[in-house]
C-alpha cells in the first residue's frame, strides 16, 4: 500500500504483508491505517511515519474485510475462515471472536457506539453480534445468495445490506434494541 499525507505530501510504502492486501483503511482521526490480507493477518500501521505498529493474527483463512470503530480504538477482521475478530488499537489484543456463520464472512462493520458489529456472509445472512458478550444478537435472514455488504446508518438505528442476489435489504429497529426486518 502507498500513503501520500497533505500535510506533508510524504508517500509511504507500507511493506509487511507475505501475501495480496484484500483491504485498507484510515482511521477516522487519519493516525492509523489498517489493512488485511490473504496471508491471514491483519497490520496496524502508524499514518504518519508509515511504520508498522503491530501484526495481528487468529485468522486460519484469508483476511477479507477490515474496519475502524468511529473512535479508532477497535479494529473489525472477517475472514474466509467464517469468523470475525474485534481487536483493541492500544493493547493490540484480541476483544472478541464471533462464530456462528456457516462459510466466508466478506464484510463487517461497527455501529456507530462501538458496541455491536455486523457480518455479512456467503451463507446468505447478516448477523448482528454483542462484543462484550461475544454473543450472535440477531440473525438476519431473507437473501437468497451470498451477502457482500452491510453498514449501518450514521444513528445506528438501520442496516443496509446488498447481496449477489441482485437486492439490498433495509433493517429497521423496532424501538427493542434489535434490528427487526426487512423494508
Amino acid at each position: 500500500a502507498v500513503v501520500s499525507t497533505q500535510s506533508t505530501g510524504k508517500i509511504s510504502s507500507l511493506i509487511g504483508h507475505r501475501g495480496e492486501i484484500s483491504n485498507a483503511v484510515i482511521s477516522y482521526d487519519d493516525t492509523l491505517i489498517g489493512t488485511g490480507s490473504m496471508d491471514k493477518s491483519c497490520k496496524v500501521w502508524d499514518c504518519r511515519s508509515g511504520q508498522c505498529l503491530e501484526t495481528l493474527y487468529g485468522h486460519t483463512d484469508e483476511v477479507l474485510d477490515i474496519s475502524f470503530d468511529h473512535r479508532g480504538k477497535q479494529l473489525l477482521s472477517v475472514s474466509a475462515d467464517a469468523t470475525a475478530r474485534v481487536f483493541d488499537v492500544g493493547s493490540y489484543k484480541c476483544l472478541a471472536t464471533f462464530v456462528g456463520h456457516e462459510r466466508e464472512i466478506s464484510k463487517g462493520t461497527f455501529n456507530p457506539s462501538g458496541k455491536r458489529v455486523a457480518t455479512a456472509s456467503s451463507d446468505k445472512t447478516v448477523r448482528i453480534w454483542d462484543i462484550n458478550s461475544g454473543k450472535c444478537l440477531q440473525t438476519l435472514e431473507g437473501h437468497s445468495d451470498e451477502v457482500f455488504s452491510c453498514q449501518f446508518n450514521y444513528s445506528g438505528d438501520m442496516l443496509i445490506s446488498g447481496s449477489k442476489d441482485n437486492t439490498c435489504r433495509l433493517w429497521k429497529d423496532a424501538n427493542s434494541g434489535k434490528l427487526a426486518g426487512a423494508l
